[in-house]
């Protein structure tokens, strides 16, 4: 028995455009999901970024300033780096000397120290902050 068409009325039409919607919405989510990733792996990069600048910054402060600079400080100052965006903020912790913490140091060796902060910007609009914070403790040979 051959049934005849006309009785169809177009039901494999709908079905194949029902499937065809549902595919639309699924590859529009997976779209919108990639891209959300994307600035989330971008965001993270550069957190890192700024990060290792900012460590990068505080060791070549650490060297510019280790010789007697750091003995001689009694007030903060700040530098900044305007090629890098890395701002670094030196706070000496005490004017008078103290014991050394080391445990190789002498008793009458004394010891100067110091903070050193740096900070570097990152994101969208320089958002982001990132902050280093590192103390030093330099050798004077008396006391105050």
């Amino acid at each position: 028995m051959i049934k005849s068409t006309k009785n169809q009325q177009g039901i494999v039409l709908f079905f194949s455009l029902i499937v065809l919607v549902l595919m639309t919405l699924i590859g529009v989510a997976l779209a919108v999901n990639s891209t959300q990733s994307l600035r989330m792996a971008g965001a993270g990069s550069e957190r890192l970024e700024a990060m290792a600048l900012a460590q990068g910054e505080q060791d070549k402060t650490i060297l510019t300033y280790t010789n007697n600079r750091l003995t001689d400080m009694t007030v903060a100052f700040t530098t900044v780096d305007n090629d890098l965006g890395v701002s670094n903020t030196l706070t000496p912790l005490t004017i008078v000397d103290v014991k050394c913490r080391s445990p190789k140091a002498n008793s009458d060796i004394y010891c100067r120290r110091v903070e050193i902060s740096s900070s570097a910007t990152f994101g969208r609009s320089d958002m982001g902050l990132v902050t280093v914070v590192s103390g030093i403790e330099q050798e004077v040979l008396t006391g105050s």
